[in-house]
């Protein structure tokens, strides 16, 4: 926890990578100065699967969204952001992802290489890799076992039991443990299940982490359920997911919205078998963290670059300022309780 102007501000560990980290962390860097932002490192689809192949690199693609979300840069934010279009070489990669690579090149580690495009973005906070060590996304299913995070994250589930492993096991960046440790809130954020957040959550130490952490820990559910994954899924069915890799009554609070979004937008998703996350409140009673409904859905809805053909991007955004002002709110409470 720091002051700033004389007010209290927390320290925040965001668990997470891809668009649902980056939209919030654009508006949580307004909040607080003491911001980190903990990046899954199991991607392996689109520009960064690319550049992992063909050069042996970390990948990139969830650390740099997460630089550009906290940079105060704009000119570098723009650059870092530009993917490259037509059928040249560099077609679908941005230039960020190429550079994070080519740093890593270069210094011989992924930690070297993210410090100076730290650096280089002028960035509030700091980005964490979840761990360091390369690994591969594995997901047994029944008696299936599926290998890779794009092939896991873009398929049907046939067992609700489902659960992801790395392989080889990777631990936990002793950077992301000492966040979580000194966070006042450890925020999961919204993302893919299968293919972003629980891989972030499966590094060993995690679970030890939460455990250990005096920190409060908030999940912001998903808006809309993913076809074939979650279909008819609740907020409570996420909670009891995330749980299992980190720990059962772990979770002090889900942040899950109240408001539907457009007509228009609804029709678009139920053509594709996307569906608002249930949030009817007795199923709360099935786990210990209290529920926050609020109205979370912008007003404005995500449109896909041009240039990004590889991967499917939702339509459907958070509006962070109000996640934000959320978030604000439960550590107001826990400060003051604390002061009591």
């Amino acid at each position: 926890m720091t002051e700033l102007d004389g007010s209290a501000t927390p320290a925040i560990a965001l668990i997470g990578g891809g668009t649902g980290s980056f939209t919030l962390l654009q508006e949580l860097k307004e909040l607080t100065p003491n911001l980190s932002a903990i990046v899954n490192m199991s991607d392996d689809g689109g520009s960064t699967g690319i550049l992992r192949d063909e050069l042996g690199v970390l990948p990139p693609g969830d650390v740099r969204q997460c630089l550009v979300a906290l940079s105060n840069s704009p000119e570098m934010r723009g650059a870092f952001s530009y993917r490259f279009g037509g059928d040249s070489l560099f077609a679908g990669h941005t230039i960020g992802n190429v550079i994070l690579a080519g740093f890593e090149l270069y210094h011989g580690s992924f930690d070297q290489a993210l410090k100076a495009a730290s650096s280089i973005l002028n960035i509030t906070g700091q980005v964490i890799p979840v761990t360091l060590e390369s690994h591969v996304l594995h997901m047994q299913d029944g008696d299936e076992q599926i290998k890779g995070e794009y092939a896991i994250a873009h398929r049907a589930i046939n067992n609700r039991d489902a659960s992801v492993s790395l392989e080889p096991a990777a631990a936990i960046n002793p950077d992301a443990s000492q966040a979580i440790a000194e966070a006042d809130l450890v925020v999961i954020a919204p993302g893919n299940l299968f293919g972003s957040l629980l891989p972030a959550l499966a590094v060993d130490g995690m679970r030890e982490a939460f455990t250990e952490t005096p920190a409060k820990k908030v999940v912001v559910s998903n808006l809309v359920t993913k076809p074939g994954q979650t279909d008819g899924w609740h907020v409570v069915d996420y909670i009891k997911t995330i749980e299992q890799y980190v720990g059962e009554g772990q979770i002090d609070a889900a942040l899950y919205n109240q408001d539907l979004p457009s007509p228009e937008l609804l029709r678009k998703y139920a053509a594709e078998e996307e569906f608002p996350v249930k949030t009817e409140l007795d199923r709360f009673k099935e786990v210990a963290a209290l529920p926050l409904g609020a109205n979370l859905v912008a007003s404005n809805p995500f449109e896909q670059d041009q240039n990004d053909k590889a991967i499917r991007r939702t339509l459907i955004r958070h509006d962070a300022y109000q996640v934000g002002r959320q978030l604000m709110s439960i550590f107001e409470q826990r400060f003051y309780e604390s002061r009591d």
